[in-house]
């Protein structure tokens, strides 16, 4: 039975799309909320301050209109990949999480290098979404 109730102090940021689903075959429901909580955004502040100072307002445009996606295959998050053309960046990763209670959680925010994007996307392991 789908978690209606949304998780003590976490904000709800996205959604599973259509597109996602589809291009990752998820088990999970087109709608399916993402949330970012209190020890997420803590994370996120530690482990890349840069990156959060710079890119967590854009957490929603991240989920809604990534430009690659995949699975880890390491922890099973899903990898939202979105491009930010700067001269110092080029490609954010958002890694989303199921927690022990079944809801999806934004848990990391950092670069990932351009070569290693192009290096997955060939193997197949990051999907490039068309945009609408």
């Amino acid at each position: 039975m789908k978690n209606t109730q949304t998780p003590i102090g976490a904000e709800k940021i996205g959604e599973i799309s259509e597109n996602v689903k589809t291009a990752l075959k998820l088990d999970l429901a087109v709608g399916t909320p993402i949330y970012v909580g209190p020890s997420n955004i803590a994370h996120m502040e530690r482990e890349h301050p840069i990156e959060y100072e710079r890119f967590f307002g854009f957490l929603p445009e991240i989920i809604s209109a990534p430009d690659f996606v995949g699975i880890n295959p390491k922890d099973g998050s899903i990898e939202y990949i979105k491009t930010f053309p700067t001269n110092d960046l080029q490609y954010l990763k958002l890694a989303v999480r199921v927690s022990k209670d079944n809801f999806l959680f934004a848990r990391s925010l950092y670069e990932i290098l351009e070569r290693t994007v192009k290096s997955r996307a060939e193997k197949g392991t990051l999907k490039p979404l068309t945009k609408r």
